[in-house]
């Protein structure tokens, strides 16, 4: 038999820090006003699905955008999940594009910030746990774009690109423990239903 988890990723809405094209990481960032309106108009995508409880990052901005979605949802309280943090990019956080950052550049990171396989390793770690502890239940989760981009390219072995703020990334997670494992499966990337040949 194989059970179907649910995931809505939600990446939480936008911060002063994404407007100036800021590296925020684990910097803990507060939602502005954009992104608290970002966070109400990701409530109407969500109202298409029946949703049985919501979670998030411990930072500030997507405890703040689950707690607003959680609110007209219905929902009760999201639960905060450590490994859902952003990715710690180290002396990098509060840089934006230039000398500064560029020096801290190489091939697939930058020197002192967490790597890229680590944020993927925890954030597929978050969600199978999720999937281990509720099999079958559907589950909104609001975390971060760079970890929630990681995650997905990990499970999917597939690029994904970057996700948006507040936009809706539907995930099922498929467990056949006869088979072996589990499966992933992506149906709506960046609030886009995606069309399969």
């Amino acid at each position: 038999m194989t059970t179907t988890t649910t995931f809505a990723l939600i990446r939480h809405g936008q911060t002063d820090w994404n407007a100036a094209a800021r590296i925020q990481g684990a910097t803990d960032i507060p939602l502005n006003d954009v992104g608290r309106g970002q966070a109400a108009d990701a409530v109407a995508p969500l109202k298409h699905y029946d949703w049985d409880f919501i979670v998030s990052s411990p930072l500030s901005r997507a405890a703040e955008t689950a707690d607003l979605i959680g609110e007209e949802l219905g929902l009760d309280a999201a639960r905060r999940i450590p490994g859902l943090i952003e990715r710690d990019y180290g002396p990098a956080e509060g840089l934006h594009a230039g000398a500064e950052l560029d020096a801290l550049r190489f091939p697939g990171g930058f020197h002192g910030a967490e790597t890229e396989a680590a944020v993927a390793a925890r954030g597929i770690d978050a969600l199978c746990e999720l999937a281990r502890n509720h099999p079958g239940a559907r589950i909104i989760v609001v975390a971060h774009g760079t970890l929630i981009r990681l995650s997905l390219e990990n499970a999917l072995d597939q690029p994904i690109g970057s996700i948006n703020n507040a936009s809706i990334n539907l995930v099922h997670h498929h467990y056949a423990p006869a088979n072996g494992g589990a499966a992933w499966q992506l149906d709506v990337l960046n609030g886009e239903a995606l069309v399969r040949a």
